[in-house]
């Protein structure tokens, strides 16, 4: 059994901080567990309202963590008080620094050409020990027959204990969700979007007082207005009306 869940407009957001992640995280690879991790904001629930499939995929991913204060904030209004954020590149930060002692190793896969080898260069110098079984950059489209055979070969010599995934939602766990049983060799597979780029100094960084106060997308919308002013501008406000719904009672999700 994993931690509870609180439900966010039918999303089951795991109720955990950094600590209670990692200590989950740790224990389900020391038990040999598999599983995939989905790194949830407003985006993901957003796009889960619309589709069920993919509703389905993060209900179903081994943890959900609340990536934003929204996530956070509504697992509050349900009671939950020790709920906190468990944000992306936070969330590689103390896996990668705590898992030395343990020897877990790490597989890299996303960003663009070199920058899963640029991460794994910047964590290795960041945390000295830390041991990197393999970086793959893979193509904007879905691996063909060539490079999946190659991709699991990968995999099955570096058998990474967490292997982290950095493309973005709805489409990184898409991925995890159909590779996992591709590459059983890797345990323990973690969505974490922008974090490739956020750590290796590609896009900055909000503020910490902007991500505490809920406004970090506001800052990432000024970093990249053409890609991202649709969800946040028209997704943001969605969220917030059905929200507010929800917590009022006057509209009903089911619980995942």
């Amino acid at each position: 059994m994993g931690p509870e869940k609180c439900n966010v407009l039918g999303v089951g957001i795991s109720v955990l901080d950094q600590s209670r992640a990692r200590e989950v995280l740790f224990e389900a690879v020391s038990q040999g567990q598999r599983g995939d991790v989905a790194v949830t904001g407003v985006h993901g629930v957003t796009e889960a309202q619309s589709d069920a499939d993919f509703r389905k995929i993060l209900n179903d991913a081994f943890l959900c963590t609340p990536d934003g204060m929204p996530m956070v904030w509504m697992g509050r209004l349900q009671g939950h008080r020790t709920i906190a954020r468990v944000y992306g590149p936070d969330l590689m930060l103390n896996i990668c620094e705590h898992s030395r002692d343990r020897g877990f190793t790490h597989f890299f896969y996303g960003g663009k050409p070199g920058v899963a080898e640029q991460l794994a260069t910047t964590l290795c110098t960041r945390f000295p020990g830390l041991r990197v079984a393999g970086t793959y950059c893979p193509p904007f489209r879905p691996l063909d027959a060539e490079e999946l055979r190659a991709l699991q070969t990968a995999i099955r010599e570096a058998r990474p204990d967490f292997f982290w995934v950095g493309l973005s939602t709805p489409k990184q766990e898409r991925f995890m969700a159909a590779y996992l049983p591709l590459l059983p060799e890797a345990k323990i597979l973690i969505g974490v979007g922008a974090a490739f780029d956020l750590l290796t100094g590609q896009l900055r960084q909000a503020p910490r007082w902007m991500q505490r106060s809920g406004l970090e997308w506001l800052f990432r919308l000024t970093q990249e207005p053409a890609r991202l002013w649709k969800r946040y501008l028209i997704n943001n406000p969605l969220f917030v009306f059905r929200a507010i719904a929800q917590l009022l009672g006057s509209r009903k999700y089911l619980r995942p």
